[in-house]
C-alpha cells in the first residue's frame, strides 16, 4: 500500500520550519471538500506518520493547506499586513495506490515551490 507524506523547508533561513499547521482534505466525486486530518510538522519539518497511508490511501484529489503566515509570525519575521502569503494550498492528484507521494514545500514569506518528491 501507498502513503502520503510532507517536508516543509524555510528558504529565509534554510532550516527545516517546524510547529506548521497543516491539514489535509480530499474532494469527492461531485467536487465537495472534506476534511481529512490536521497535524504539526516537527523539528524536522517532517510529520510524525504518514498523513495518509494503507487503506486511507486512495486515489483521488487532494489538498494539502499550510498554515504559513502563523509560522513565520511565530519566526519573528515581519511582512506588512496582511502578508503576502498566509495559507499555501496545494492540490494534488494521487493515481498509484500503491506508491509513495512525498510533497515537499520550500517556502519563503515571498514565494514557495512545491514537487512530487521520493
Amino acid at each position: 500500500m501507498g502513503y502520503l507524506t510532507t517536508h516543509i523547508l524555510d528558504t529565509t533561513k534554510g532550516i527545516a520550519a517546524a510547529e506548521v499547521e497543516i491539514q489535509l482534505f480530499k474532494y469527492t466525486q461531485d467536487g465537495q471538500k472534506v476534511f481529512i486530518c490536521s497535524t504539526l510538522s516537527n523539528d524536522d519539518g517532517r510529520c510524525d506518520a504518514p498523513l495518509l497511508a494503507e487503506d486511507d490511501f486512495k486515489a483521488g484529489i487532494y489538498e494539502l493547506e499550510f498554515a504559513i503566515d502563523k509560522y513565520f509570525d511565530q519566526q519573528g519575521i515581519s511582512v506588512a499586513e496582511p502578508g503576502f502569503l498566509n495559507t499555501v494550498v496545494i492540490r494534488f492528484g494521487i493515481n498509484d495506490e500503491s506508491s509513495h507521494y512525498h510533497i515537499p514545500l520550500l517556502v519563503s514569506p515571498y514565494s514557495y515551490s512545491t514537487y512530487r518528491g521520493s
